[in-house]
């Protein structure tokens, strides 16, 4: 297979990045037809690679693509997931290059999505294609790519619950998650979930004068902001009733054990240029984005913001809020606790409402199983390097509902890094690590059709 890898790389590269250049944005609705186009892409590349069947899936927003090959019945299966909608590129002027026109640079792909997934899970497709052309295959494979993973994956759940046999499987392989370097590889054994909401202040029934008003009537962004400081203390724990309640606490050996990752604090801050970390006290970098909750403001918005001045006393204010929530939690628990909260804290002078968007829950996977051992024998022979299991700070809100539905585990064996700027402008993906993914996928199928014989 490795000469097969050598002799098609350029192609593999080209396709990566024709797909790049589709803006398949499925928050912004102005971008719909080319998320389509992006799903017609994918269905194309499944079908190149070898495919038995695939078929694009109409959802009530973006569709889902999905295909299978299917070896031998009696063979184990493998689901394979992944997500062709990325984030919006917003703001474009903080870009090096155009978000949708992907440069390589420094051995690396600048684009929207390079890594978070369309590098990702297009190593799948790659692989797969490998495997069926040097008839290697051991395992049957099912893919599902979906586009609107990006939005909270509202109608992947109604479609996993509606084609549950055509889903069944032995284990589910996704690449959406990192390595801690290209030369100290790990696997990732647990997400945390997610709450997202939006909350809106109203004051006034419309945009005052300040000099006239001003001191005299509220103001929706000054009581939001006081509402919004108020949510964490001065030990950055955050203040909603019974959020902690269910708070998975570690033992001191877990801690310690998670602590032994190696981890530059010093070359953390320089990376994002910061001159310290803040979090919650008595806690390390590390447990802060992986084992703690968190709660975050993810844009706020309201008044006069355009060229020059404009001494206005804004009627409405608004805010996106963000929760990340670790095992025990449940975003449908916390999103409740927070709007009581939220609401019990708003002074008579302003109305408050809080929107819920998405959410997730919490995932973690056990370290001793087949699925678990197959990866990690797959990249100790890639990388020549055990990896480390670690535990993310992402949410992938599909997983837990997979387990719940599906019955199975997910492995998320992905090989993104922490400097490829996932959500922010200029975003990339290391070359190295595309080609390791489409290298070591297939040693994954081998090492679990194996170990599922013994």
């Amino acid at each position: 297979m490795q000469k097969y890898l050598q002799d098609n790389k350029d192609r593999f590269l080209d396709e990566l990045l024709d797909l790049l250049r589709i803006p398949s944005v499925s928050a912004d609705s102005k971008f719909k037809d080319d998320t389509r186009r992006a799903a017609d892409f994918v269905r194309q590349s499944i079908e190149a690679a070898g495919a038995d069947w695939v078929k694009i899936f109409e959802t009530p927003g973006h569709p889902i693509v999905y295909g299978e090959k299917i070896v031998n019945p009696a063979a184990p299966t493998v689901l394979i997931y992944g997500h062709y909608d990325v984030q919006p590129a917003d703001p474009y002027e903080l870009w090096d290059s155009p978000p949708f026109e992907p440069v390589i640079k420094n051995e690396r792909i600048y684009a929207r999505g390079a890594c978070d997934d369309k590098g990702q899970f297009y190593m799948h497709v790659k692989a797969l294609e490998m495997m069926i052309a040097t008839k290697s295959l051991p395992c049957n494979v099912k893919i599902m790519i979906e586009g609107e993973e990006e939005v909270g994956s509202d109608h992947l759940g109604e479609f996993v619950k509606s084609h549950r046999d055509m889903l069944a499987c032995d284990t589910i392989l996704i690449s959406d998650t990192s390595i801690i370097a290209n030369d100290v590889p790990s696997i990732e054994v647990g997400l945390r979930g997610l709450t997202y909401l939006e909350v809106e202040v109203v004051g006034a029934n419309r945009d005052l004068h300040s000099g006239v008003y001003g001191g005299a009537v509220a103001n929706p962004i000054n009581v939001l902001c006081e509402m919004i400081a108020s949510l964490h203390d001065e030990n950055g724990h955050i203040t909603i009733p019974g959020f902690y309640d269910k708070v998975e606490e570690l033992t001191a050996d877990a801690r310690a054990a998670m602590n032994e990752a190696p981890f530059d604090l010093a070359e953390y801050k320089q990376d994002l240029l910061i001159e310290d970390v803040r979090g919650e006290a008595n806690y390390t970098t590390i447990e802060r984005t992986s084992i703690r909750p968190t709660l975050d403001v993810n844009g706020i918005w309201g008044g006069y913001v355009g060229e020059g001045a404009k001494t206005v006393l804004p009627s409405k204010a608004h805010a996106k809020i963000s929760m990340r929530l670790v095992p025990n939690q449940t975003d449908k628990e916390i999103e409740e606790k927070f709007t009581k909260h939220f609401l019990s804290i708003a002074p008579p002078s302003v109305k408050v409402s809080v929107k819920p968007h998405h959410g997730g829950l919490p995932y973690v996977n056990p370290t001793d199983s087949i699925e678990y051992e197959a990866a990690s024998m797959a990249m100790e022979e890639s990388f020549g390097k055990k990896p480390i299991p670690t535990r993310g700070g992402g949410s992938i809100p599909i997983v837990a509902l997979f387990e719940q539905e599906l019955g199975r585990k997910s492995i998320l064996m992905g090989f993104g890094l922490d400097i490829d700027a996932l959500h922010s402008p200029n975003e990339s993906y290391g070359l190295f690590n595309y080609y390791k993914g489409i290298e070591t996928i297939p040693l994954f199928f081998k090492h679990y059709a194996a170990l599922k014989k013994e």
